[in-house]
């Protein structure tokens, strides 16, 4: 069949069961086509290959960043074929636009892909990703321990059952919840059983955090996870968890890019002769954000290397340090 043009931008609105396809010549005056909704499959991909490739010499693949991940992405470009994914907060939406269907979505993704209104994220690499799981599964665990603890405390705190002591969770603490006694027995095995799930989220926090500290330390970039942890605040899992959102530093062309991704720019709101900076933004990578938060409360206190910190840095290069 001939060919009509030479470039198709085709929008993907991508779903679990279905992907809502629609395609946009190059053409700025041509509509935009839509194809309706497809499967998930390779096969359902291939047989939609076949039939753009019959239209357009160049296919310009789309879709949103979303819960089905990059492995449609991987399998377009693997078939040496161009693919994007954008974030949904990025994609332009029209003013007073009340109407949202899978048909329009994936036609507003051909048509602005067309017009070069669209901005790609990066797709970390396999091995990237996975460790990025990782570590996002021992920050998910770090996040149940807390709720745990969180559910004890407010249990016993109905139950007018007070620790006197001031830290909590260290020794003295555990000693003490050992030996509580509730009112009643209903409220006995309430209470034994929130102490046990604190204990076994302890436990599994423990194990995700030993197993991302060994299977980073073949990673590509385990050179500059160790070179960061010559800053202050910065430990072995901060350093982690900072290098897999991140990935590659070289694709952020300078350090203000950096901190607007990582959504540590202020805000602002400034009109004429007013002008009016806020908080941080916080839009962008959070993992990678609260990171840096929380290593940055170490320069809340003068410079000193601590004997921890120095233990640290012996194991760096003489250049790190």
């Amino acid at each position: 069949m001939e060919q009509s043009s030479k470039t198709l931008y085709v929008g993907l609105d991508v779903h679990k069961e279905s992907i809502a396809v629609a395609y946009a010549p190059e053409d700025r005056g041509a509509e935009v086509v839509s194809l309706g909704p497809i499967g998930t499959r390779q096969c359902d991909i291939d047989k939609l290959i076949r039939r753009l490739e019959s239209k357009a010499a160049t296919l310009v693949f789309t879709y949103e960043a979303g819960p089905c991940g990059y492995g449609l992405y991987r399998y377009l470009t693997g078939k040496g074929l161009a693919c994007q994914v954008v974030a949904p907060s990025l994609i332009p939406r029209k003013a007073g636009d009340r109407v949202k269907t899978d048909r329009r979505d994936a036609m507003t993704l051909a048509r602005l892909m067309r017009s070069g209104d669209l901005s790609a994220i990066y797709v970390p690499g396999i091995e990237d990703e996975a460790l990025r799981d990782l570590s996002r599964g021992r920050d998910d665990a770090m996040q149940d321990l807390k709720r745990s603890k969180r559910r004890l405390k407010s249990f016993l705190l109905r139950q007018d059952i007070r620790y006197e002591g001031r830290a909590t969770w260290n020794a003295a603490h555990l000693r003490w919840l050992a030996e509580v006694v509730c009112p009643t027995p209903p409220q006995q095995i309430v209470f034994q059983e929130y102490l046990r799930a604190v204990s076994e989220q302890q436990e599994r926090r423990q194990r995700m955090e030993h197993e991302l500290h060994e299977a980073v330390k073949g990673w590509r970039l385990y050179p500059v996870v160790e070179a960061i942890q010559a800053l202050r605040g910065v430990e072995l899992t901060g350093a982690v968890i900072l290098m897999t959102e991140l990935g590659d530093l070289t694709r952020f062309e300078n350090p203000r890019q950096l901190m607007s991704y990582l959504g540590l720019t202020p805000s602002e709101y400034s009109s004429g002769a007013r002008r009016h900076q806020g908080g941080i933004t916080k839009a962008g990578n959070s993992h990678a954000r609260r990171a840096l938060v929380e290593g940055a409360w170490a320069y809340r206190y003068p410079a000193k290397v601590s004997r921890h910190l120095q233990l640290r840095l012996e194991t760096l290069p003489a250049e790190v340090q």
